[in-house]
Protein backbone atom coordinates (compact mmCIF):
# COMPACT_ATOMS: atom_id res chain seq x y z
CA UNK A 1 0.00 0.00 0.00
CA UNK A 2 2.92 2.28 0.78
CA UNK A 3 4.24 1.78 -2.78
CA UNK A 4 0.91 2.84 -4.30
CA UNK A 5 0.78 5.96 -2.12
CA UNK A 6 4.36 6.85 -3.02
CA UNK A 7 3.67 6.31 -6.74
CA UNK A 8 0.66 8.63 -6.59
CA UNK A 9 2.62 11.35 -4.82
CA UNK A 10 5.41 11.06 -7.37
CA UNK A 11 2.88 11.69 -10.18
CA UNK A 12 1.54 14.74 -8.39
CA UNK A 13 5.00 16.23 -7.98
CA UNK A 14 5.07 17.23 -11.65
CA UNK A 15 1.43 17.96 -12.33
CA UNK A 16 1.97 19.55 -15.74
CA UNK A 17 3.76 16.54 -17.21
CA UNK A 18 1.33 14.09 -15.64
CA UNK A 19 -1.64 16.11 -16.86
CA UNK A 20 -0.36 16.23 -20.45
CA UNK A 21 0.18 12.46 -20.38
CA UNK A 22 -3.29 11.88 -18.97
CA UNK A 23 -4.79 14.16 -21.62
CA UNK A 24 -3.11 12.20 -24.41
CA UNK A 25 -4.38 8.95 -22.89
CA UNK A 26 -7.91 10.29 -22.44
CA UNK A 27 -8.15 11.60 -26.01
CA UNK A 28 -6.80 8.32 -27.37
CA UNK A 29 -9.22 6.26 -25.31
CA UNK A 30 -12.16 8.48 -26.28
CA UNK A 31 -11.24 8.26 -29.97
CA UNK A 32 -11.20 4.47 -29.85
CA UNK A 33 -14.55 4.27 -28.08
CA UNK A 34 -16.26 6.87 -30.29
CA UNK A 35 -15.28 4.96 -33.41
CA UNK A 36 -16.37 1.76 -31.69
CA UNK A 37 -19.74 3.35 -30.94
CA UNK A 38 -20.07 4.39 -34.58
CA UNK A 39 -19.24 0.83 -35.69
CA UNK A 40 -21.75 -0.63 -33.24
CA UNK A 41 -24.48 1.64 -34.60
CA UNK A 42 -23.78 0.50 -38.17
CA UNK A 43 -23.82 -3.13 -37.08
CA UNK A 44 -27.15 -2.80 -35.24
CA UNK A 45 -28.82 -0.83 -38.04
CA UNK A 46 -27.76 -3.33 -40.70
CA UNK A 47 -28.72 -6.29 -38.55
CA UNK A 48 -32.11 -4.79 -37.77
CA UNK A 49 -32.76 -4.24 -41.48
CA UNK A 50 -31.84 -7.78 -42.44
CA UNK A 51 -33.81 -9.36 -39.59
CA UNK A 52 -36.85 -7.23 -40.40
CA UNK A 53 -36.74 -8.33 -44.02
CA UNK A 54 -35.84 -12.00 -43.65
CA UNK A 55 -35.71 -13.05 -40.01
CA UNK A 56 -32.70 -14.50 -38.21
CA UNK A 57 -33.24 -17.99 -39.68
CA UNK A 58 -34.74 -19.47 -42.82
CA UNK A 59 -35.76 -23.01 -43.65
CA UNK A 60 -34.84 -23.79 -47.26
CA UNK A 61 -33.95 -26.66 -49.53
CA UNK A 62 -30.32 -27.46 -48.79
CA UNK A 63 -29.25 -26.39 -52.29
CA UNK A 64 -31.46 -23.33 -52.67
CA UNK A 65 -28.87 -20.83 -51.40
CA UNK A 66 -26.22 -22.03 -53.87
CA UNK A 67 -28.31 -22.86 -56.94
CA UNK A 68 -31.76 -21.38 -56.38
CA UNK A 69 -31.13 -18.13 -58.21
CA UNK A 70 -31.19 -19.98 -61.54
CA UNK A 71 -34.52 -21.72 -60.99
CA UNK A 72 -36.05 -20.93 -57.57
CA UNK A 73 -39.22 -22.97 -58.05
CA UNK A 74 -37.18 -26.16 -58.54
CA UNK A 75 -36.35 -25.98 -54.83
CA UNK A 76 -39.87 -25.43 -53.49
CA UNK A 77 -40.95 -26.78 -50.09
CA UNK A 78 -44.15 -28.88 -50.30
CA UNK A 79 -46.63 -29.21 -47.40
CA UNK A 80 -45.17 -26.09 -45.86
CA UNK A 81 -48.32 -25.19 -43.90
CA UNK A 82 -47.99 -28.24 -41.67
CA UNK A 83 -44.30 -27.55 -41.16
CA UNK A 84 -45.02 -23.96 -40.08
CA UNK A 85 -47.64 -25.19 -37.60
CA UNK A 86 -45.16 -27.68 -36.17
CA UNK A 87 -42.60 -24.92 -35.67
CA UNK A 88 -45.11 -22.53 -34.08
CA UNK A 89 -46.45 -25.17 -31.67
CA UNK A 90 -43.12 -26.55 -30.54
CA UNK A 91 -42.69 -26.09 -26.80
CA UNK A 92 -39.00 -25.22 -27.05
CA UNK A 93 -39.39 -22.66 -29.84
CA UNK A 94 -42.64 -21.13 -28.62
CA UNK A 95 -40.90 -18.69 -26.28
CA UNK A 96 -38.26 -17.70 -28.85
CA UNK A 97 -40.26 -17.15 -32.03
CA UNK A 98 -41.86 -13.86 -33.00
CA UNK A 99 -42.97 -14.58 -36.60
CA UNK A 100 -42.90 -17.66 -38.84
CA UNK A 101 -43.95 -16.91 -42.41
CA UNK A 102 -43.46 -18.42 -45.89
CA UNK A 103 -42.15 -16.71 -48.99
CA UNK A 104 -41.92 -17.65 -52.66
CA UNK A 105 -39.21 -16.38 -54.99
CA UNK A 106 -39.33 -16.80 -58.75
CA UNK A 107 -37.98 -15.30 -61.96
CA UNK A 108 -40.04 -13.68 -64.69
CA UNK A 109 -40.54 -10.85 -67.13
CA UNK A 110 -42.50 -7.73 -66.22
CA UNK A 111 -43.96 -5.61 -68.98
CA UNK A 112 -45.90 -2.43 -69.48
CA UNK A 113 -47.44 -3.28 -72.82
CA UNK A 114 -49.17 0.08 -73.10
CA UNK A 115 -45.69 1.61 -73.23
CA UNK A 116 -44.11 -1.22 -75.19
CA UNK A 117 -41.40 -1.93 -72.58
CA UNK A 118 -40.44 -4.94 -70.48
CA UNK A 119 -37.57 -6.32 -68.41
CA UNK A 120 -36.53 -9.44 -66.49
CA UNK A 121 -37.38 -9.32 -62.80
CA UNK A 122 -37.24 -11.35 -59.60
CA UNK A 123 -40.68 -11.80 -58.09
CA UNK A 124 -41.21 -12.44 -54.39
CA UNK A 125 -44.49 -13.40 -52.74
CA UNK A 126 -45.10 -12.53 -49.09
CA UNK A 127 -47.83 -12.82 -46.50
CA UNK A 128 -48.38 -9.08 -46.06
CA UNK A 129 -49.62 -9.14 -42.46
CA UNK A 130 -46.57 -11.14 -41.38
CA UNK A 131 -44.23 -8.71 -43.13
CA UNK A 132 -45.70 -5.78 -41.20
CA UNK A 133 -45.21 -7.69 -37.93
CA UNK A 134 -41.61 -8.44 -38.85
CA UNK A 135 -40.95 -4.78 -39.60
CA UNK A 136 -41.79 -3.92 -35.99
CA UNK A 137 -38.77 -5.89 -34.68
CA UNK A 138 -36.39 -3.55 -32.85
CA UNK A 139 -34.26 -5.47 -30.38
CA UNK A 140 -31.66 -2.71 -30.03
CA UNK A 141 -34.07 0.17 -29.46
CA UNK A 142 -33.05 2.10 -32.57
CA UNK A 143 -35.02 5.26 -33.43
CA UNK A 144 -36.22 3.74 -36.70
CA UNK A 145 -39.65 4.19 -38.20
CA UNK A 146 -41.00 0.90 -39.50
CA UNK A 147 -42.21 1.50 -43.05
CA UNK A 148 -45.67 0.00 -43.49
CA UNK A 149 -45.98 -2.79 -46.04
CA UNK A 150 -48.70 -1.47 -48.32
CA UNK A 151 -49.82 -4.90 -49.54
CA UNK A 152 -51.54 -5.68 -46.24
CA UNK A 153 -55.25 -5.32 -46.81
CA UNK A 154 -54.77 -4.70 -50.53
CA UNK A 155 -56.38 -6.68 -53.34
CA UNK A 156 -54.91 -9.95 -54.53
CA UNK A 157 -53.55 -8.34 -57.72
CA UNK A 158 -51.65 -5.59 -55.83
CA UNK A 159 -47.88 -5.34 -56.16
CA UNK A 160 -44.87 -3.25 -55.18
CA UNK A 161 -41.88 -2.71 -57.46
CA UNK A 162 -38.39 -1.35 -57.05
CA UNK A 163 -37.87 2.20 -58.26
CA UNK A 164 -35.50 0.91 -60.93
CA UNK A 165 -38.23 -1.35 -62.29
CA UNK A 166 -40.68 1.55 -62.25
CA UNK A 167 -38.28 3.71 -64.28
CA UNK A 168 -37.67 1.05 -66.93
CA UNK A 169 -41.39 0.31 -67.23
CA UNK A 170 -42.17 4.05 -67.46
CA UNK A 171 -44.33 4.24 -64.38
CA UNK A 172 -42.70 7.36 -62.95
CA UNK A 173 -45.67 9.69 -63.36
CA UNK A 174 -48.20 7.19 -62.08
CA UNK A 175 -46.12 6.30 -59.01
CA UNK A 176 -44.81 9.80 -58.30
CA UNK A 177 -41.10 9.09 -58.79
CA UNK A 178 -39.32 12.42 -58.97
CA UNK A 179 -35.85 11.53 -60.23
CA UNK A 180 -36.87 10.08 -63.60
CA UNK A 181 -35.69 11.16 -67.07
CA UNK A 182 -37.97 13.64 -68.78
CA UNK A 183 -36.85 12.88 -72.32
CA UNK A 184 -39.22 9.95 -72.69
CA UNK A 185 -42.92 10.61 -72.71
CA UNK A 186 -44.81 8.14 -70.57
CA UNK A 187 -48.04 6.86 -72.11
CA UNK A 188 -51.28 7.29 -70.33
CA UNK A 189 -52.74 3.87 -69.53
CA UNK A 190 -56.09 3.51 -71.19
CA UNK A 191 -58.09 0.55 -72.37
CA UNK A 192 -56.80 -2.96 -72.87
CA UNK A 193 -53.01 -3.02 -72.99
CA UNK A 194 -52.30 -6.75 -72.98
CA UNK A 195 -51.85 -8.29 -76.46
CA UNK A 196 -54.29 -11.06 -77.35
CA UNK A 197 -51.66 -13.80 -77.72
CA UNK A 198 -50.26 -13.10 -74.25
CA UNK A 199 -53.72 -12.66 -72.76
CA UNK A 200 -54.46 -16.25 -73.73
CA UNK A 201 -51.68 -17.37 -71.40
CA UNK A 202 -52.98 -15.46 -68.43
CA UNK A 203 -53.34 -18.06 -65.73
CA UNK A 204 -55.02 -20.60 -67.95
CA UNK A 205 -55.33 -22.97 -65.01
CA UNK A 206 -56.28 -20.53 -62.23
CA UNK A 207 -57.71 -17.14 -63.21
CA UNK A 208 -56.41 -14.00 -61.58
CA UNK A 209 -58.79 -11.96 -59.45
CA UNK A 210 -60.29 -8.94 -61.14
CA UNK A 211 -58.38 -5.70 -61.07
CA UNK A 212 -58.69 -3.88 -57.77
CA UNK A 213 -59.37 -0.59 -59.55
CA UNK A 214 -60.61 -0.15 -63.10
CA UNK A 215 -58.92 3.24 -63.18
CA UNK A 216 -55.58 1.93 -61.89
CA UNK A 217 -52.78 4.34 -62.69
CA UNK A 218 -49.98 1.76 -62.91
CA UNK A 219 -50.61 -1.71 -64.25
CA UNK A 220 -48.05 -4.24 -65.40
CA UNK A 221 -48.12 -7.81 -66.68
CA UNK A 222 -45.86 -10.37 -65.04
CA UNK A 223 -44.87 -13.41 -67.09
CA UNK A 224 -43.44 -16.41 -65.24
CA UNK A 225 -42.77 -20.03 -66.03
CA UNK A 226 -45.23 -22.53 -64.56
CA UNK A 227 -43.73 -25.29 -62.42
CA UNK A 228 -44.54 -27.80 -65.20
CA UNK A 229 -42.86 -25.64 -67.85
CA UNK A 230 -45.78 -23.70 -69.37
CA UNK A 231 -45.88 -19.87 -69.15
CA UNK A 232 -48.42 -17.95 -67.09
CA UNK A 233 -49.19 -14.23 -66.97
CA UNK A 234 -50.66 -12.15 -64.15
CA UNK A 235 -51.94 -8.60 -64.49
CA UNK A 236 -50.85 -6.57 -61.46
CA UNK A 237 -51.82 -3.21 -60.04
CA UNK A 238 -48.67 -1.48 -58.80
CA UNK A 239 -49.43 0.43 -55.61
CA UNK A 240 -46.01 1.81 -54.86
CA UNK A 241 -42.37 1.91 -55.89
CA UNK A 242 -39.90 1.28 -53.06
CA UNK A 243 -36.16 1.74 -53.00
CA UNK A 244 -34.56 -1.59 -52.18
CA UNK A 245 -31.21 -0.24 -50.97
CA UNK A 246 -28.98 -1.94 -53.52
CA UNK A 247 -29.28 -0.74 -57.11
CA UNK A 248 -28.96 -4.26 -58.50
CA UNK A 249 -31.99 -5.45 -56.54
CA UNK A 250 -33.87 -2.21 -57.00
CA UNK A 251 -33.90 -2.78 -60.76
CA UNK A 252 -35.39 -6.30 -60.62
CA UNK A 253 -37.66 -6.40 -57.56
CA UNK A 254 -41.38 -7.14 -57.93
CA UNK A 255 -43.19 -7.92 -54.67
CA UNK A 256 -46.68 -9.37 -54.61
CA UNK A 257 -49.12 -11.31 -52.46
CA UNK A 258 -47.99 -14.86 -51.70
CA UNK A 259 -51.25 -16.40 -52.94
CA UNK A 260 -50.99 -14.51 -56.23
CA UNK A 261 -47.39 -15.65 -56.68
CA UNK A 262 -48.38 -19.26 -56.01
CA UNK A 263 -51.22 -19.08 -58.53
CA UNK A 264 -48.83 -17.65 -61.10
CA UNK A 265 -46.18 -20.31 -60.58
CA UNK A 266 -48.15 -23.42 -59.61
CA UNK A 267 -51.66 -22.85 -60.95
CA UNK A 268 -53.90 -25.70 -59.75
CA UNK A 269 -50.94 -27.77 -58.58
CA UNK A 270 -50.25 -27.94 -54.82
CA UNK A 271 -48.58 -24.64 -53.92
CA UNK A 272 -45.06 -24.50 -52.53
CA UNK A 273 -42.72 -21.90 -51.07
CA UNK A 274 -39.00 -21.43 -51.44
CA UNK A 275 -38.29 -20.34 -47.85
CA UNK A 276 -39.86 -20.25 -44.40
CA UNK A 277 -38.64 -17.17 -42.55
CA UNK A 278 -38.24 -17.41 -38.76
CA UNK A 279 -37.91 -14.20 -36.79
CA UNK A 280 -36.89 -14.55 -33.14
CA UNK A 281 -37.54 -12.24 -30.23
CA UNK A 282 -33.81 -12.01 -29.45
CA UNK A 283 -30.84 -12.69 -31.69
CA UNK A 284 -28.90 -14.35 -28.87
CA UNK A 285 -31.37 -17.25 -29.16
CA UNK A 286 -30.39 -17.90 -32.80
CA UNK A 287 -28.03 -20.84 -32.20
CA UNK A 288 -30.45 -22.62 -29.86
CA UNK A 289 -33.36 -22.03 -32.22
CA UNK A 290 -31.36 -23.28 -35.21
CA UNK A 291 -30.41 -26.47 -33.39
CA UNK A 292 -34.03 -27.10 -32.41
CA UNK A 293 -35.27 -26.42 -35.95
CA UNK A 294 -32.82 -28.95 -37.37
CA UNK A 295 -34.15 -31.54 -34.94
CA UNK A 296 -37.77 -30.73 -35.89
CA UNK A 297 -37.04 -31.05 -39.61
CA UNK A 298 -35.87 -34.63 -39.13
CA UNK A 299 -39.29 -35.62 -37.79
CA UNK A 300 -41.67 -33.09 -39.42
CA UNK A 301 -40.16 -33.33 -42.94
CA UNK A 302 -38.20 -36.61 -43.05
CA UNK A 303 -38.31 -37.01 -46.82
CA UNK A 304 -37.23 -33.48 -47.68
CA UNK A 305 -33.66 -32.22 -48.03
CA UNK A 306 -34.17 -29.10 -45.91
CA UNK A 307 -31.61 -26.96 -44.12
CA UNK A 308 -31.65 -24.12 -41.59
CA UNK A 309 -29.71 -21.07 -42.79
CA UNK A 310 -28.94 -18.04 -40.61
CA UNK A 311 -29.15 -14.44 -41.80
CA UNK A 312 -25.35 -14.02 -41.80
CA UNK A 313 -25.00 -16.78 -44.38
CA UNK A 314 -27.82 -15.31 -46.46
CA UNK A 315 -26.37 -11.80 -46.27
CA UNK A 316 -22.58 -11.97 -46.73
CA UNK A 317 -22.46 -8.19 -47.20
CA UNK A 318 -23.39 -7.80 -43.52
CA UNK A 319 -20.59 -10.12 -42.40
CA UNK A 320 -18.07 -8.41 -44.68
CA UNK A 321 -19.06 -4.97 -43.40
CA UNK A 322 -18.78 -6.03 -39.74
CA UNK A 323 -15.36 -7.58 -40.38
CA UNK A 324 -14.23 -4.43 -42.18
CA UNK A 325 -15.15 -2.18 -39.26
CA UNK A 326 -13.65 -4.65 -36.76
CA UNK A 327 -10.40 -4.50 -38.73
CA UNK A 328 -10.46 -0.70 -38.78
CA UNK A 329 -11.22 -0.66 -35.06
CA UNK A 330 -8.24 -2.95 -34.41
CA UNK A 331 -5.98 -0.76 -36.55
CA UNK A 332 -7.06 2.37 -34.67
CA UNK A 333 -6.50 0.62 -31.33
CA UNK A 334 -2.98 -0.41 -32.36
CA UNK A 335 -2.24 3.12 -33.57
CA UNK A 336 -3.50 4.75 -30.37
CA UNK A 337 -1.75 2.05 -28.34
CA UNK A 338 1.56 2.93 -29.98
CA UNK A 339 1.03 6.60 -29.13
CA UNK A 340 0.25 5.66 -25.52
CA UNK A 341 3.32 3.44 -25.41
CA UNK A 342 5.71 6.20 -26.46
CA UNK A 343 3.96 8.89 -24.41
CA UNK A 344 4.06 7.00 -21.12
CA UNK A 345 7.55 5.66 -21.84
CA UNK A 346 8.82 9.20 -22.46
CA UNK A 347 7.18 10.43 -19.25
CA UNK A 348 8.74 7.62 -17.21
CA UNK A 349 12.19 8.09 -18.79
CA UNK A 350 12.08 11.77 -17.91
CA UNK A 351 11.05 10.89 -14.37
CA UNK A 352 13.95 8.46 -14.04
CA UNK A 353 16.44 11.13 -15.11
CA UNK A 354 14.96 13.70 -12.73
CA UNK A 355 14.83 11.28 -9.78
CA UNK A 356 18.19 9.57 -10.20
CA UNK A 357 19.47 10.83 -6.82
CA UNK A 358 16.19 9.81 -5.18
CA UNK A 359 16.52 6.33 -6.68
CA UNK A 360 20.06 6.06 -5.30
CA UNK A 361 18.82 7.15 -1.86
CA UNK A 362 16.06 4.52 -1.88
CA UNK A 363 18.53 1.86 -2.89
CA UNK A 364 20.94 3.02 -0.18
CA UNK A 365 18.32 2.65 2.57
CA UNK A 366 17.62 -0.92 1.49
CA UNK A 367 14.95 -0.87 -1.24
CA UNK A 368 15.67 -3.68 -3.66
CA UNK A 369 15.70 -3.50 -7.46
CA UNK A 370 12.28 -5.17 -7.60
CA UNK A 371 10.89 -2.42 -5.40
CA UNK A 372 12.21 0.29 -7.76
CA UNK A 373 10.74 -1.51 -10.78
CA UNK A 374 7.41 -1.93 -9.02
CA UNK A 375 7.28 1.76 -8.10
CA UNK A 376 7.66 2.99 -11.68
CA UNK A 377 5.39 0.35 -13.17
CA UNK A 378 2.67 1.33 -10.69
CA UNK A 379 3.09 4.96 -11.74
CA UNK A 380 2.58 3.94 -15.38
CA UNK A 381 -0.41 1.82 -14.38
CA UNK A 382 -2.02 4.74 -12.53
CA UNK A 383 -1.47 7.04 -15.50
CA UNK A 384 -3.08 4.49 -17.81
CA UNK A 385 -5.98 3.80 -15.47
CA UNK A 386 -6.93 7.44 -14.88
CA UNK A 387 -6.39 8.35 -18.54
CA UNK A 388 -8.39 5.41 -19.94
CA UNK A 389 -11.27 5.90 -17.51
CA UNK A 390 -11.34 9.63 -18.23
CA UNK A 391 -11.40 8.83 -21.95
CA UNK A 392 -14.33 6.46 -21.46
CA UNK A 393 -16.26 9.15 -19.61
CA UNK A 394 -15.40 11.69 -22.33
CA UNK A 395 -16.56 9.26 -25.04
CA UNK A 396 -19.91 8.72 -23.29
CA UNK A 397 -20.43 12.48 -22.98
CA UNK A 398 -19.50 13.18 -26.61
CA UNK A 399 -21.73 10.34 -27.80
CA UNK A 400 -24.66 11.67 -25.79
CA UNK A 401 -24.22 15.14 -27.32
CA UNK A 402 -23.97 13.78 -30.88
CA UNK A 403 -27.00 11.53 -30.38
CA UNK A 404 -29.10 14.55 -29.37
CA UNK A 405 -28.24 16.50 -32.53
CA UNK A 406 -30.52 14.35 -34.68
CA UNK A 407 -27.95 13.80 -37.43
CA UNK A 408 -28.74 11.35 -40.24
CA UNK A 409 -26.77 9.52 -42.91
CA UNK A 410 -27.40 7.06 -45.74
CA UNK A 411 -25.62 3.76 -44.96
CA UNK A 412 -24.86 1.06 -47.55
CA UNK A 413 -27.91 -1.06 -48.36
CA UNK A 414 -30.44 1.44 -47.01
CA UNK A 415 -33.08 3.17 -49.08
CA UNK A 416 -33.58 6.12 -46.74
CA UNK A 417 -31.48 8.29 -44.36
CA UNK A 418 -31.04 6.74 -40.91
CA UNK A 419 -30.13 8.29 -37.53
CA UNK A 420 -26.41 8.81 -36.95
CA UNK A 421 -25.78 7.50 -33.46
CA UNK A 422 -22.71 6.72 -31.38
CA UNK A 423 -23.58 3.69 -29.25
CA UNK A 424 -20.95 3.91 -26.50
CA UNK A 425 -23.09 3.67 -23.38
CA UNK A 426 -24.18 0.09 -22.89
CA UNK A 427 -21.36 -1.39 -24.98
CA UNK A 428 -19.75 -2.76 -21.82
CA UNK A 429 -17.56 -5.31 -23.56
CA UNK A 430 -16.04 -2.67 -25.84
CA UNK A 431 -15.51 -0.17 -23.00
CA UNK A 432 -13.95 -2.79 -20.74
CA UNK A 433 -11.71 -4.20 -23.47
CA UNK A 434 -10.43 -0.82 -24.65
CA UNK A 435 -9.86 0.43 -21.09
CA UNK A 436 -8.04 -2.68 -19.91
CA UNK A 437 -5.98 -2.75 -23.11
CA UNK A 438 -4.78 0.83 -22.74
CA UNK A 439 -4.04 0.37 -19.02
CA UNK A 440 -1.93 -2.70 -19.76
CA UNK A 441 -0.08 -0.86 -22.55
CA UNK A 442 0.64 2.05 -20.19
CA UNK A 443 1.91 -0.31 -17.49
CA UNK A 444 4.10 -2.22 -19.93
CA UNK A 445 5.49 0.98 -21.43
CA UNK A 446 6.74 1.94 -17.95
CA UNK A 447 8.56 -1.37 -17.54
CA UNK A 448 11.72 -0.47 -19.53
CA UNK A 449 12.30 2.87 -17.75
CA UNK A 450 11.65 1.03 -14.46
CA UNK A 451 14.18 -1.64 -15.43
CA UNK A 452 16.78 1.02 -16.23
CA UNK A 453 16.09 2.79 -12.95
CA UNK A 454 16.49 -0.41 -10.95
CA UNK A 455 19.88 -1.19 -12.55
CA UNK A 456 21.43 2.15 -11.62
CA UNK A 457 24.47 1.76 -9.38
CA UNK A 458 23.87 3.29 -5.97
CA UNK A 459 27.12 5.28 -5.93
CA UNK A 460 26.59 6.68 -9.43
CA UNK A 461 23.02 7.59 -8.66
CA UNK A 462 23.89 9.43 -5.44
CA UNK A 463 26.49 11.64 -7.12
CA UNK A 464 24.33 12.33 -10.16
CA UNK A 465 23.94 16.05 -10.86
Amino acid sequence: MMTWSLALRNLLRNRRRSLSTLLALAIGSASILIFGGYSANIKYIMKTGYVRNGGQLQVQHKDFYLYGSGNPTAYGIPAYVGLIRTIERDEVLKGMIRVVTPTLQFGGVAGNFAAGVSRTVIGTGFVAADVNRMRQWNEYGLPLIAQRFVLEGAASDAAVVGTGVARVLRLCTALGIADCPTTIDEPKPAGKSLPADIAELTLAETPVAAASDDKAKARIELLAGHANGTPNVASLNVLQAERQGFKEFDEVAVILQLQQAQQLVYGRSPPRVTSIMVQLERSEQMNDAAARLKTLLLTAAPGQALAVVDFETLNPFYVQTVKLFDTIFGFIFVLIGAIVLFTVSNTMNTAVVERTVEIGTLRAVGLRQAGIRRLFVIEGFLLGLVGAVSGAVLAVVVAAIVNRLGLTWLPPGSSEPLPLLLRVWGENRMIFGATVGLVMIAALSAWWPAYRAARLRVVDALRHV
